[in-house]
């Protein structure tokens, strides 16, 4: 094996971790009210008198809050003039308040009543509401019953504003958290050897994880070998490592709530002539991709580069195999894939603080695939990435 690619045991790179989370703090209060203004000044703008948060993603980064999705109904309703109403079932105030890091009022349902007539009562009157674009349909119907005049619309018009570029706590943050994981992938490809199982590298992956700080372990985690990688997301029955398996892991973590996403590909062994050409290809077209990125440029010019680079090549066209069979990047944060979206028909320019995939995944159906994932965000001198790309099929880490 070559000096990145086996020749460990799992003690031995377990040993070679340590926590990486030293100096890197949660977002703070003071910033989740800057957001709460940010807002309301856009739904001013849009003649929003209030915006419910669920909960769930938005209703976090807004207000601090973590609650999980359920039948009964936890959110924030966020009126236009700043004042914060919580409506929680009343069996869970105990639990909430001490959760709570933004002063607002708290309104307690209790099980044989409405939380959606609560949250028309607390609008007073007015109509034109925002809802979460994560809600479940059972919330918009039950607000819709409790009155009919209610004027829904997607919250995404304020929230996907709001959080698609980053501030520079957030960043600090995704910065680490994408150092954790790219420490972990240099760490899983020195314990591989012939015959592993996929199921023993996610294991280690988790461990890993932990090991430098991830408290949750891996987020999520793709392990494919040989003909297995042509498939994106992965087989219903993987197959185990081979001497000349392309392997493709893709995985990250959590980290103050803020994600990390890498995925790496390269090749158990001595790589044939056919899979460097590919491999090469896909570092090319990941490198069109980033160049292409500027402040002012569209979201789906980014996608063109590196589509038409392998279009050059033979490849495609269009999403047709051989070839990329989806966008070349997403946006990510506080969910693995937000807004904004590195895809055809995305003309919004790219602004400073944005963040995105770069992974123009190159499929080869019956042979293997080669996806090369890491995240660059925009500055107004241009894109930077969070990790440096790999240098070669035989050399994954730079």
């Amino acid at each position: 094996m070559n000096r990145q690619i086996g020749g460990l045991s799992v003690a031995e790179a377990l040993a070679q971790l340590d926590d990486m989370t030293a100096g890197v703090v949660p977002i703070n209060a003071d910033e989740f009210r800057q957001r709460v203004a940010n807002a309301c000044q856009l739904m001013q703008q849009q003649q929003l008198d209030a915006m419910l948060l669920t909960a769930g993603t938005n209703l976090y980064y807004f207000t601090g809050l973590r609650w999980y999705a359920s039948e009964r109904l936890v959110a924030a309703l966020l009126l236009a003039d700043g004042s914060l109403h919580y409506i929680i079932p009343e069996f869970e105030r105990g639990t909430i308040t001490p959760l709570l890091l933004l002063p607002g009022q708290l309104h307690g349902w209790q099980e044989h009543e409405s939380p959606y007539q609560l949250c028309v009562k607390l609008l007073q009157g007015k109509t034109a509401l925002a809802l979460d674009e994560s809600a479940a349909f059972f919330i918009a119907d039950g607000l819709k019953t409790a009155n009919p005049a209610l004027q829904l619309s997607n919250a995404a018009s304020v929230s996907a504003l709001c959080r698609r570029c980053k501030s520079e706590a957030e960043l600090a943050i995704m910065q680490r958290a994408m150092d954790m994981t790219l420490a972990v992938h240099k760490a899983v490809a020195s314990i591989l050897y012939t015959g592993i199982t996929v199921a023993e590298v996610e294991a280690f992956i988790d461990a890993a994880h932990r090991k430098v700080g991830a408290t949750d372990g891996s987020y999520f985690c793709i392990v494919l070998f040989g003909g297995d990688t042509a498939y994106p997301h992965g087989v219903a029955k993987p197959k185990a490592l081979d001497d000349g398996d392309m392997v493709l892991i893709d995985t990250g973590c959590r980290l103050h709530g803020y994600l990390s996403d890498i995925t790496r590909s390269y090749v158990f062994g001595t790589p044939s002539a056919r899979q460097r050409d590919v491999w090469q290809h896909e570092k090319a077209a990941q490198a069109a991709a980033f160049a292409a990125a500027a402040i002012g440029v569209p979201c789906q010019q980014v996608d063109r580069a590196a589509r038409g680079y392998l279009q050059q090549q033979g490849y495609g066209p269009g999403y047709q195999l051989p070839g990329l069979p989806h966008r070349t990047g997403h946006g990510i944060g506080l969910d693995i894939h937000e807004w904004p979206y590195l895809v055809e028909g995305n003309e919004l320019p790219l602004s400073a603080g944005m963040c995105f995939s770069n992974e123009p995944m190159l499929v080869l159906p019956g042979e293997f695939g080669v996806r090369l994932e890491d995240h660059f965000y925009m500055t107004e001198q241009g894109p930077r990435w969070f990790t440096e790309p790999a240098l070669a099929v035989d050399q994954p880490f730079a």
